[in-house]
């Protein structure tokens, strides 16, 4: 072949191999896949966080089962139930809404809700058919927590409840318990919510809830007292009870009011701390801003003085006793009791006329014309302060000012903080020592042998009145029918006389004939026998026993 007919001839081209598509069976795993991805994506983004609730024990609650609710709506859901790491109680592990996530902070609070029957209520009567579940309540921190101790008691009040909390400073926390009720004029108010014992210890400090729209009737010059159970005082005014309603007799309860003497108010705010009185006299008690102070000293027993106990003047009230004790002196080597008294003398210038009342009132902002009055009713008139009793039933003492003119003079030094008011003995000693002399007499009387006089004059009387007895059967069935037939006879023989003088009537002349005169007079005196019969039959029957005893005497 020649070299031209070589070049013609067609040279081959090496040409790369192109990339193949992808293959149709890996579009369905890629979907999937991708599928799979946005599912999870999804799940992350829309589902709530898991949180730890720390319970005691684990009763009525299940994994798949418990939800956890809030205000009776289902806000997750209990997925794990096992035993703490210290084994000293229960993990549950719940699945929370993503809705709540944000309401998850530190002070929010977990619980059981189960049957509960307390004093102060039933709750959760709505478990007994769909089960325990778990509750919830908002916190008001913004620092988020995912892992929570359970409450063990269920919280009284709950987020949204119209209201407001305030404190109470008490002694002791008495017979008030969470639930215990608070009251308002007698209406249920409110309730304890939690107690716990102040940082210093002295006190307890009582958390309660008032509910709208009785908290508006708290201010600032509110009081509260404890109204639990029944209050029963015994004092120097007698026996006194008292009680809000059968739920405090039996679980306790705090009730409040306002004095009519206090400024009106605006409402006090939340958590306002009040001061829990023990009763209701000593909360509503209106100060007195002008009080003077008295020690008094006695040789006399005080038992039956307490403190608080009523001073008088003349049976008015005008102070309080605020100590009762002894005072030694080292000198004499003697005790004698000691006696604090507070006295008030606004109190009885509130007594005084509308007319008097002015000139009062300037006598009390005066204090040396106050000290000069009392000093002259002291040593002039006799003023005095006088144990007495306030009550045989209970034993307890008041003390009494009152005037005793012949009482030796005294007089009262206004340099001591604290000036002894002169007193006089009490007549209490004398009464007891009469009614002891009562007593020893009647001891001395010979009451056994009295009675066994007694006794045997009681068997004399009745043998007697057996005899009696025996006498007057023996009288109705001998006297009394020859009595009967006396009289039937005598019946007889004024009917034949009667006869005779109807004859004789018809023979005689003239009314007053001699004959016929006689006739009548002996008529007459047969009429007089048979009456006089009459009435001693009569006399007879009533008392049978004349017989024996003959006719008793007759009082004029």
């Amino acid at each position: 072949m020649a070299e031209g007919d070589r070049d013609e001839v067609a040279q081959a081209t090496v040409v790369s191999k192109k990339s193949s598509r992808i293959s149709m069976v890996w579009i369905i795993p890629i979907l999937a896949a991708v599928i799979a991805v946005g599912i999870a994506v999804e799940r992350i983004l829309t589902e709530g966080p898991t949180i730890t609730i720390l319970l005691k024990v684990a009763d009525g609650i299940e994994a798949g089962k418990t939800d956890v609710k809030y205000k009776d709506v289902k806000i997750g859901q209990v997925t794990k139930v096992e035993l703490a790491k210290d084994s000293d109680g229960v993990e549950v592990t719940a699945k929370m809404s993503k809705r709540v996530a944000n309401l998850l902070v530190e002070d929010a609070k977990f619980w059981v809700v189960e049957p509960r029957v307390t004093l102060s209520g039933v709750s959760g009567l709505g478990t007994l058919l769909s089960g325990n579940y778990l509750g919830f309540a908002v916190g008001k921190s913004t620092k988020p927590q995912r892992t929570f101790t359970a409450l063990e008691v269920p919280p009284i009040i709950t987020g949204g409840q119209p209201g407001r909390e305030f404190t109470l400073k008490a002694h002791d926390l008495g017979s008030l318990g969470i639930g215990s009720p608070i009251y308002y004029r007698r209406l249920q108010a409110g309730q304890v919510i939690a107690y716990d014992l102040a940082g210093d210890g002295d006190v307890v400090d009582v958390t309660i809830f008032v509910n709208a729209p009785y908290d508006r009737f708290v201010n600032p010059n509110t009081r509260f007292w404890n109204a639990s159970g029944v209050d029963v005082s015994a004092g120097a005014s007698g026996l006194s009870v008292r009680t809000e309603g059968l739920v405090a007799l039996l679980a306790g309860g705090i009730a409040f009011d306002t004095p009519s003497f206090a400024p009106k108010a605006a409402p006090a705010a939340a958590r306002t701390v009040f001061i829990l009185n023990s009763d209701r006299a000593t909360a509503m008690k209106q100060p007195d801003p002008i009080a003077a102070y008295y020690v008094l000293y006695f040789t006399e027993s005080l038992r039956g003085l307490s403190v608080g106990a009523p001073v008088t003047l003349l049976g008015l009230p005008a102070g309080a006793v605020t100590s009762v004790g002894l005072d030694f002196n080292p000198s004499t080597k003697s005790i004698r009791g000691r006696a604090e008294v507070v006295f008030y003398p606004e109190r009885l210038v509130a007594r005084l006329q509308q007319s008097q009342a002015a000139l009062g009132r300037t006598l009390l902002q005066n204090l040396p014309e106050r000290h000069a009055l009392t000093q002259y009713l002291v040593e002039q008139r006799g003023l005095r302060a006088q144990l007495r009793s306030g009550s045989l039933l209970t034993g307890q003492l008041y003390l009494a000012l009152d005037f005793f003119p012949d009482a030796p003079k005294a007089k009262v030094d206004w340099s001591l903080d604290k000036p002894a008011f002169p007193v006089v003995a009490s007549t209490l000693p004398d009464l007891e020592a009469k009614i002891t002399n009562i007593l020893a007499k009647l001891d001395e009387l010979p009451l056994q042998a009295i009675g066994s006089d007694l006794s045997k004059a009681l068997i004399t009387l009745d043998q007697t009145l057996q005899s009696t007895d025996k006498l007057v059967v023996g009288l109705d069935g001998k006297t009394m029918p020859e009595l009967s037939s006396t009289f039937t006879d005598l019946r007889a023989a004024i009917a034949s006389a009667n006869g005779v003088l109807q004859d004789t009537d018809a023979t005689l002349v003239g009314k007053d004939a001699p004959a016929q005169q006689e006739l009548r007079d002996a008529l007459q005196e047969i009429t007089r026998a048979a009456r006089s019969l009459r009435v001693l039959a009569d006399y007879l029957e009533r008392n049978p026993n004349s017989l024996v005893f003959g006719k008793s005497q007759e009082k004029p």
